[in-house]
This record gives C-alpha cells, sequence and structure tokens, in this order.
C-alpha cells in the first residue's frame, strides 16, 4: 500500500501532503469569514458603514467574493499564488481598515492575526500549491507533454 508522503522527499519537490493541509487552514477562516458575511449582509453592511469606508453594499460585496471565492480557490490549489497574493494583500488591507485601533488589546491581536496570515499566504505566494492542487495537476500533465 502506498502512502502518501508527509512532506517533500526533496527541497525541490512540492510533493506531500502538509502543503494541503496548510493551503486548508489558512483558507478556513476566510470561509467561514465570507459563510458568516453572508448569513448577516445587514450587520456586516452596518459594520462596514461604522468603520468608515466608502461604498459599504460594494465593500460587502467583494469581501465576500475574495473570501468565499479565493478562500475555495485557495483549497483547490487553484491558481494558489495569485489568489494567495491577492488574500494576503485583503488581510492587510482589513488589519488596516478594522483593526488599527492598537491601544485595545482585541484589536492588537486582531490586527497582528491577520499579518501572520498575510505571512503565510506569502509563503504559498513563494513555494506555490504543492503536488495535490489544480495546479500542481496541471503542472504534471504540461510536463507529459
Amino acid at each position: 500500500m502506498a502512502s502518501l508522503p508527509l512532506i517533500a522527499a526533496n527541497t525541490n519537490s512540492h510533493a506531500g501532503v502538509l502543503p494541503v493541509i496548510g493551503r486548508i487552514g489558512i483558507a478556513a477562516i476566510f470561509v467561514l469569514s465570507g459563510l458568516s458575511k453572508v448569513a448577516a449582509p445587514a450587520a456586516t453592511i452596518g459594520y462596514i458603514q461604522a468603520s468608515g469606508l466608502p461604498l459599504p453594499q460594494l465593500a460587502y460585496a467583494l469581501a465576500v467574493l475574495v473570501e468565499l471565492g479565493g478562500g475555495i480557490a485557495l483549497v483547490l490549489g487553484y491558481r494558489t499564488r495569485i489568489v494567495a497574493a491577492a488574500l494576503a494583500a485583503f488581510a492587510v488591507v482589513t488589519a488596516v481598515a478594522f483593526h488599527a485601533a492598537l491601544g485595545d488589546q482585541n484589536q492588537f491581536i486582531h490586527f497582528f492575526k491577520n499579518v501572520a496570515i498575510a505571512g503565510g499566504l506569502l509563503n504559498v505566494v513563494a513555494f506555490g500549491a504543492g503536488a495535490y492542487s489544480v495546479d500542481g495537476r496541471r503542472e504534471r500533465l504540461s510536463a507529459v507533454r
């Protein structure tokens, strides 16, 4: 019985299950946040409006699209580097827009949580999705041709 390698056999390979586990872990916060926004659109739009951002309905729609679409694409490993870069930028923008009151310990934690998520996503940008992904499948098919 063949087993999936936990980590890559060498540092140049993108094999192993750790990249997909990492993508799922990072994507979970975006997918769950997107679903919570879909469940309570008025509350979310009100929160965006209270923060002083312009066009709260558009910001809401964009946030849902980025969080759900980006989160699902990250899990699947589809256009992973582009998606991870967009999600990293989104995490930093939301940190600055919604969690910049660093004197409040809760906001301080949320701000740096977003910074940490962006850092993890930048690793995905640098190293790609790994073998178990749509991108990895596409790379393997290209190599066969």
